[in-house]
């Protein structure tokens, strides 16, 4: 048989990437990246308002053409075999929730003259955190009106979150939201471009953005009903009958690649596009995600998904991102959770603070890799973009404690990895406890991939084996993952993953019983500051911090 290819399409939160991938064992033969070019680093943000995160709906069409097309020529050159006639399929991945506000016609209100430079009428990218008070809002009437709502969603609502966005849309510019015939998560929206739909109301959603984000269960009728949107306000009810009724997993598909975007692509007409997923979503997918597997994709941010099967219980766990059946894998309950800021933390502290480039953080991370765990003396939180998971607050703020008039660059990086792992191990500790099965970790995404040192922090902070995905670009791969099901490449997700899927041979962090005896003294002292700042236990004592960090710090330099 001649070898067949999918394209995975992963919209990232600085740049999308397209990759060409063989069906038969997952082989990755191109990729190929466009950088978003509106605002900075493709993100528009408010320099009075650290919350506010928009990015331009052009971009992103412009994006998917470009790297697609690149993609294609790169194949060409890199496999003899390949052509791009032999493309069976296409899935797309995004950030989320990352809602976009739409015409009647599917058009972004941003890309329309009367709306041109209004950041309201942009994507509301996922890191946007300026609906902190509507979600507290959506928090607070849901546990009165609707517990059930919250149960599935860990019990807090987020201002990451779909509801929230769009309501404080409305609370901020009416004329937007009036304007918006509806609204279309990123991950929905390039899918329903390439194929052609221009009714919003004809957009096939995806059950992964409209059970985790917006409130979305088959068990309650769908969305969220009209009488409890008008609690929060009767436009929000309105704009109900104007989303959509269904939502679907990835056995299904959102439709055929349109003529336009056929030519615009050089693909063949009329070959499935895949359902959209969250770039995490289908990159637990690329990572081989099944009951037992915990997928962390570490980048600017970091989420954590596992599985569990669709006919067992799952007991409802707080502070988590959602359980989400047919989520992540159809069949499967979907189980999300994440940190709001891990790259973003290191990116901040070396090319913000420090003024330093990808240089420095080679060597920032060779210099504190030459340091014993405790030996800073630093405790930090990793709450500098808030806290989505366990505490689901984007009010928190980062914190470091222990620094004295020594303390050097390289040491502050190390405490601020540190912090990322302490947190990573607090979403481990609470999905365990509530039942779900956790026997592998795979990781996956660029740090993942080149930080060594960062791999062992976490292997010994956690006590857990840490693995790494045998694909660089996982988030993509699952997304052509499911391009081939849909297509008939594979007869369903399990044998695509056997096939397309792996760890990298060789490559594994155990944790070292000597370092994790001292995590265990630090992420005791973590966890104290945690809950005390982050309004667990309001009567907290913390006055043996500072001293116990000095007694560590002492230990590890004796």
């Amino acid at each position: 048989m001649s070898a067949s290819y999918t394209i995975g399409v992963d919209y990232g939160t600085n740049s999308v990437r397209a990759i060409v991938v063989r069906t038969s064992d997952g082989a990755e033969l191109s990729a190929h990246v466009f950088d978003y070019p509106s605002g900075h680093q493709g993100i528009i943000t408010n320099p009075t308002d650290h919350n506010v995160a928009r990015q331009h709906p052009g971009d992103y069409l412009t994006g998917v053409e470009t790297a697609v097309t690149h993609a294609i020529t790169a194949a060409s050159s890199a496999d003899s075999e390949f052509s791009a006639d032999k493309v069976i399929g296409l899935g797309v991945d995004s950030t989320g929730s990352s809602p976009i506000p739409v015409d009647e016609k599917n058009h972004p209100l941003a890309l329309t003259e009367a709306f041109a430079g209004n950041p309201n009428a942009e994507c509301w990218l996922w890191k946007d955190h300026t609906s902190v008070a509507e979600a507290d809002k959506v928090t607070a009437l849901a546990a009165e009106h609707r517990p059930q709502y919250l149960a599935k969603c860990g019990g807090i609502y987020s201002s990451e979150w779909f509801w929230a966005k769009v309501w404080h849309c409305l609370n901020v510019d009416q004329e937007v939201f009036d304007a918006a015939y509806s609204w279309v998560e990123l991950c929905d929206f390039i899918p329903a471009v390439l194929c052609g739909v221009t009714d919003p109301k004809a957009v096939k959603r995806g059950i992964c953005a409209a059970g985790h984000k917006a409130l979305y269960a088959d068990e309650w009728g769908g969305l969220p009903d009209k009488e409890f949107l008008s609690l929060l306000d009767p436009k929000l009810a309105d704009l109900r009958d104007r989303l959509y009724e269904k939502a679907h997993d990835a056995s299904e598909e959102a439709g055929k690649l349109c003529p336009t975007w056929a030519a615009k692509l050089g693909l063949p007409e009329g070959i499935p596009i895949a359902i959209g997923e969250f770039d995490v979503h289908y990159g637990a997918i690329g990572c081989g995600v099944d009951e037992g597997t915990l997928v962390k994709v570490i980048g600017t941010s970091t989420c954590d998904c596992c599985v569990v099967k669709a006919d067992k219980e799952v007991a409802d766990i707080p502070g988590i991102c959602g359980i989400v059946k047919g989520a992540i894998l159809p069949g499967y309950y979907g189980i999300e959770a994440g940190q709001s800021a891990v790259g973003d933390i290191f990116k901040w502290w070396v090319e913000v603070v420090c003024q330093g480039n990808d240089s420095l953080h080679g060597t920032l991370t060779d210099e504190m890799g030459s340091l014993k765990p405790g030996a800073t003396g630093l405790l930090a939180l990793d709450w500098n973009n808030g806290n989505r998971t366990i505490l689901v607050d984007q009010r928190l703020t980062g914190l470091t404690l222990g620094t004295t008039l020594h303390t050097s660059r390289a040491e502050m990086y190390r405490a601020l990895v540190e912090a990322t792992a302490y947190g990573a191990r607090a979403i481990i500790e609470r999905i365990k406890e509530h039942g779900v099965p956790i026997q592998r970790i795979v990781c996956s995404g660029g740090i993942a991939e080149k930080n060594p040192v960062l791999m062992q922090i976490y292997a010994d902070v956690t006590g857990c084996e840490m693995l790494v995905s045998r694909s660089s670009q996982a988030c993509a791969l699952g997304s052509a993952i499911s391009a081939a099901v849909l297509a008939g490449a594979h007869s369903d997700f399990a044998s695509a993953q056997a096939a397309m899927t792996g760890t990298k041979e060789g490559v594994s962090f155990r944790p070292i019983a000597e370092n994790q005896a001292t995590y265990e003294k630090l992420y005791g002292l973590y966890k104290q500051v945690h809950d005390a700042f982050g309004g667990v236990d309001r009567s907290a004592d913390l006055a043996n911090v500072m001293k116990d960090l000095l007694e560590i710090k002492a230990g590890a330099q004796s």
